[in-house]
């Protein structure tokens, strides 16, 4: 039955990519664009202010895309996804893995924790869940709970990445496990997505990439830094959620801290901030090492559509390369 629902979210995308959940960015109007342009569209719970929002948004992105697949019979629509954080200290576990069994998204990413509470409930209506995992023991533990993939977060990914080089993190994930990865760390041109197929992942996660979409709930100050900075405006840290990120040195500084001097914040904090009180994600900005590439503000339609050319451009080229290889042998 599993096989059977990966197989069938294959088949309805257009390009190998998931729209990755952007804390306080990723809104209803991004997962929509992001499925009827082909791809996989997500957002995290936890962007919904509360429940009833939360409701709200996923009654939102399911019409929206039955009207969708009913005016375009032809046209590939994307499925959508949530991320659903574990760990305890996410207070509305029960609240949102209610919402979860309700709407049925075809696609849970959970974080952060054991999936299988989640895996029993998204298994009963044939849903898929993939669980993000920074090294090899969670990789295995999240197996071992019954998650259908795996979201492999390498280093340079946006936000809570992981510091395995990528290479060699899908390799050795490949030793022990043949079902569907995701790549995470650093992806945002279209033969990116390529690479990630070539190392032996399924999926390419893109993230960074979206934040400067004119959907996107990022401020305009922050699309313009995402556009404005490279790979050396990055700095991965703990001081700030208490699990070590990727954010924009300039965001910090903006926020009247030293990027040079920050100290490890002892708890693990997912809250939006209060008055006076430097926030991850709403204060200090989250980005990718692949953002000295993007260059412009797009929808994300534009987007994706750069992204496809981009990837099937490279698909030709790596074509006439082994051709060239071929006939040199």
């Amino acid at each position: 039955m599993q096989n059977k629902a990966i197989e069938q979210i294959k088949n309805s995308t257009e390009l190998p990519v998931i729209m990755a959940p952007m804390f306080l960015i990723s809104n209803p109007k991004m997962v929509i664009n992001a499925c009827t342009s082909g791809i996989i569209g997500t957002f995290p719970a936890l962007n919904a202010r509360n429940g009833d929002i939360l409701e709200d948004w996923m009654k939102e992105i399911t019409t929206e895309l039955e009207k969708q697949s009913e005016a375009n019979p032809n046209r590939k629509i994307g499925p959508w996804g949530i991320n659903f954080i574990v760990h305890r200290s996410n207070k509305r576990y029960m609240e949102d893995l209610k919402l979860i069994e309700k709407y049925q998204p075809p696609v849970v990413i959970t974080s952060l924790g054991d999936p299988g509470p989640v895996v029993d409930i998204v298994h009963q209506y044939g849903g898929v869940v993939l669980s993000d995992v920074i090294n090899i023991k969670f990789a295995k533990k999240a197996i071992e709970k019954g998650a259908d993939g795996l979201v492999l977060v390498a280093s340079g990914a946006g936000g809570h990445g992981g510091t395995y080089n990528p290479i060699p993190f899908v390799h050795e994930v490949r030793e022990f496990f043949d079902g569907p990865i995701v790549l995470s760390g650093g992806m945002s041109k279209g033969e990116d997505i390529l690479v990630a197929e070539l190392l032996g992942a399924d999926y390419a996660y893109v993230g960074t990439r979206f934040i400067p979409a004119e959907e996107s709930g990022a401020q305009e100050e922050y699309k313009n830094m995402i556009v404005d900075s490279s790979i050396e405006d990055i700095i991965y840290t703990d001081a700030f959620s208490g699990v070590h990120a990727n954010y924009l040195i300039p965001s910090i500084v903006n926020a009247g801290l030293d990027p040079t001097n920050l100290q490890k914040k002892e708890t693990i904090d997912f809250s939006k901030g209060k008055d006076g009180e430097v926030k991850a994600w709403k204060d200090v900005w989250g980005a990718g090492q692949g953002v000295g590439s993007i260059t412009k503000i797009q929808t994300v339609s534009e987007i994706v559509e750069e992204l496809k050319n981009d990837y099937y451009k490279a698909v030709q080229k790596v074509s006439q390369k082994s051709g060239e290889f071929a006939y040199e042998r």
